[in-house]
C-alpha cells in the first residue's frame, strides 16, 4: 500500500516535469514567432517606403526643353504664284501659196522685219508662161469682141433703114455678147495667173522678229503643207496662265479697275529665278471655263523693249496679294499636321501644353497665315515638337532662329 502511493507521487511528478519543459518550449517558440512577425513586417515595411520613393520618383513630370515665340501681327502682303507661257500677241506662220522650188531667201534668221519685205521667191518659170499666155489669149478675145462690136453697130444702122432681115441685126448682136463673155472668162484667167505670179514672191505680212527658216535654196514645197517660217511681233509680249473659277471676280475686278503701270500687282519670275523688271498689265479674261479643268485662261501683256521675253518660254506669274490689314504669323516650323488638319502647341498655365487646331492661309517664306486657332501674344512651341504630347510640361526658352 505504502509502495503504490509513493509510486503515484514520482509519476506526477514526472508529468509535472513535463509540462513544465514543454510549457518553456512553447514559449521559448512563441516569442521568436512574434520576433520572426515583428522582422518581417518591419522589412515590409521599409521596402514599401522605398518603392513609394522610386514610384513618387518615377511619376515626377520631367520638364522638355523647347525653343517657343509669341504670336505676332505683322503686314500681309505676298504674292500667289501661277505657272504660265509667254507668248507672241500677234504670231503668223509663213507658208506657200504655189508648188515650185526655193529660188531665192533674203533675210537673216532672226532678222527684226519690216511688214512687207521680201522674204522667199519660188520658181516663176512656169507661171510667168501661163500669165503670158493668158495675156495674149485675153488680148484675142479682145479683138473679137471689137470686131463683133463694129458688125453689130453697122447691122444696127442697116436695120433702122430696113435694109437687112431683123434676124440677122439679132445674130450680129449675139455674136458680140458672146465676145463680150470671153473677153470676161480671159481676163478671169490672168487675174488667177497674175494671182499665182505673184505669190511665187513672198512678203512679210507683219513686223517683227523671223526665226531660222525650214527650207533652204532648191527645196520642193507645195501650198498648204509646207511652214517655211514663222513672224512675230516682240514687243510688247504676251503671258497667259490658268486660275481656278473662284479666281475669276478677282481678276475680273483688276480687269475693270485697271492697274497703275508703276504697280507692281503682276510680275513674272523668269526660268533662272530673277523677277522681271517690268510690271505688267492685265489685257483679258478668256471668255469661257474650260469644263473638264474648271480652269480659265488670262492673258497679261509685258513691254519687251530688251527683248528678254521670247515666245514660248515658261515663267511664274506673281500677282501681289495685298489684304491691307494685319494678319496673325508664326513660323512655318511650329505647325503639325495630321490627317489634314493643322495643329499647334500652346504653352498654358504650369507650363504645361495644349495641342490646338488652326487654320492655315498664305505661306509667306518661313512664315503663315492663321486665318483661326490663336490670338496674338499666345505661346507657341517653334523647336523640340516631335517629344510633346498633351499635356507635356516643358523647359522653355526662346527660338533665336528669328522670323523671315
Amino acid at each position: 500500500m505504502h509502495i503504490n502511493k509513493l509510486t503515484n507521487v514520482l509519476i506526477v511528478k514526472a508529468f509535472s516535469t513535463i509540462i513544465i519543459t514543454i510549457r518553456a518550449t512553447i514559449m521559448k517558440y512563441h516569442f521568436l514567432t512574434i520576433a520572426f512577425a515583428v522582422n518581417v513586417s518591419i522589412m515590409l515595411v521599409a521596402c514599401g517606403d522605398k518603392k513609394d520613393k522610386n514610384t513618387a520618383q518615377q511619376q515626377a513630370p520631367q520638364a522638355v526643353p523647347v525653343g517657343v515665340t509669341n504670336v505676332q501681327q505683322g503686314s500681309a502682303i505676298y504674292y500667289d504664284e501661277y505657272p504660265a507661257t509667254i507668248t507672241a500677241l500677234t504670231e503668223v506662220q509663213i507658208r506657200p501659196q504655189v508648188a515650185g522650188y526655193i529660188t531665192g531667201i533674203y533675210f537673216k534668221d532672226g532678222q527684226h522685219i519690216s511688214k512687207g519685205q521680201k522674204l522667199y521667191s519660188i520658181d516663176q518659170q512656169q507661171y510667168l508662161g501661163k500669165y503670158e499666155q493668158a495675156v495674149a489669149n485675153l488680148n484675142v478675145a479682145k479683138a473679137n469682141m471689137a470686131r463683133a462690136q463694129q458688125d453689130a453697130d453697122r447691122y444696127q444702122q442697116l436695120a433702122e433703114q430696113d435694109a437687112i432681115a431683123r434676124q440677122t441685126l439679132e445674130h450680129a448682136l449675139a455674136d458680140l455678147n458672146s465676145a463680150k463673155s470671153q473677153v470676161a472668162a480671159q481676163q478671169a484667167n490672168v487675174s488667177a495667173v497674175g494671182t499665182n505670179l505673184r505669190y511665187s514672191t513672198i512678203y512679210a505680212p507683219i513686223s517683227g522678229t523671223i526665226g531660222i527658216s525650214q527650207v533652204k535654196v532648191g527645196a520642193a514645197v507645195s501650198p498648204g503643207t509646207t511652214v517655211l517660217n514663222t513672224i512675230s511681233n516682240d514687243n510688247p509680249m504676251a503671258v497667259d496662265f490658268q486660275i481656278d473659277e473662284k479666281s475669276i471676280a478677282r481678276f475680273t475686278s483688276l480687269q475693270q479697275h485697271g492697274t497703275n503701270p508703276n504697280d507692281s500687282v503682276f510680275t513674272i519670275a523668269l526660268p533662272d529665278g530673277t523677277v522681271y523688271p517690268t510690271p505688267g498689265q492685265i489685257a483679258v479674261v478668256d471668255r469661257a471655263v474650260d469644263p473638264q479643268t474648271g480652269t480659265i485662261r488670262v492673258r497679261l501683256v509685258f513691254n519687251n523693249t530688251n527683248n528678254i521675253l521670247r515666245p514660248g518660254m515658261n515663267c511664274n506669274v506673281r500677282v501681289k496679294n495685298n489684304t491691307g490689314s494685319q494678319q496673325i504669323l508664326i513660323p512655318f516650323k511650329a505647325v503639325t499636321e495630321q490627317m489634314g488638319e493643322y495643329f499647334v502647341y500652346v504653352v498654358g498655365d504650369s507650363s504645361k501644353v495644349t495641342q490646338r487646331k488652326v487654320t492655315l492661309g498664305q505661306r509667306l517664306q518661313e512664315n503663315v497665315i492663321v486665318k483661326d486657332g490663336l490670338q496674338p501674344n499666345e505661346t507657341i512651341v517653334t523647336t523640340g515638337i516631335q517629344k510633346l504630347r498633351e499635356g507635356t510640361v516643358v523647359k522653355a526658352s526662346a527660338d533665336t532662329t528669328g522670323r523671315k
